[in-house]
């Protein structure tokens, strides 16, 4: 713990691993002056690798032109149960008494990148081999908190049954009702054989 930040990470939420086919509702984009696959990634809530995968005519993605259409994937399910997430998390902390969580936009891209690395890494764990402590990466994509932390989860096939398992873990209790946060970003990511990989973030920003 470095002075002056708090920062928590749950303890991991072991779970039997469930199957999952989600309906992809694939929409199209049509690209404006500007654009970058980092901003309609962000937009449309979901990570640049799966945007580049789902376009793979796009050669050079720093080289967008207007007019270009894109596939965005999963535009719809996925980023429901985020949201549903969200929902969830601030029913319970009105439960208590607590402040309501605001979602921030790039916490939540760094959540969804955090679920989709454990899925392309094959590890299920706070550490990535790829970013870091879950707060390394926070602050290597420009978040700056006074106090942070992470819960993570595999397998649940909903944003209620992942909520329930988290709720009834005194880890990521903690975090979900911390009083001291004000932000938060859920990411989910499905796996190839269908399994969930749930990210949340909280900080409380400097």
């Amino acid at each position: 713990m470095k002075t002056g930040f708090r920062k928590s990470v749950a303890a991991f939420v072991f779970c039997c691993i469930f199957t999952l086919s989600i309906a992809a509702q694939a929409v199209t984009y049509v690209v404006k002056s500007g654009d970058t696959m980092w901003k309609i990634a962000t937009k449309y809530q979901i990570s640049v690798s799966q945007l580049q995968k789902a376009n793979p005519q796009i050669k050079d993605a720093s080289k967008l032109k207007a007019g270009q259409k894109l596939t965005i994937p999963n535009a719809s399910s996925v980023t429901t149960m985020e949201s549903q997430v969200v929902t969830l998390v601030n029913q319970q902390r009105a439960k208590h008494g607590l402040q309501q969580l605001k979602v921030n936009s790039t916490l939540s891209y760094v959540a969804r990148l955090k679920s989709q690395d454990m899925i392309n890494k094959k590890y299920f764990g706070h550490t990535s081999p790829t970013y870091g402590s879950p707060f390394t990466m926070m602050q290597h994509y420009g978040i700056r908190f006074s106090a942070a932390g992470e819960n993570i989860a595999m397998g649940q096939r909903t944003a209620q049954q992942v909520m329930t398992d988290w709720m009834n873990s005194p880890g990521h209790r903690a975090n979900i009702l911390g009083a001291m946060y004000t932000q938060i970003g859920v990411g989910c990511a499905k796996s190839s054989n269908g399994t969930l990989y749930w990210t949340q973030e909280f900080i409380k920003p400097m």
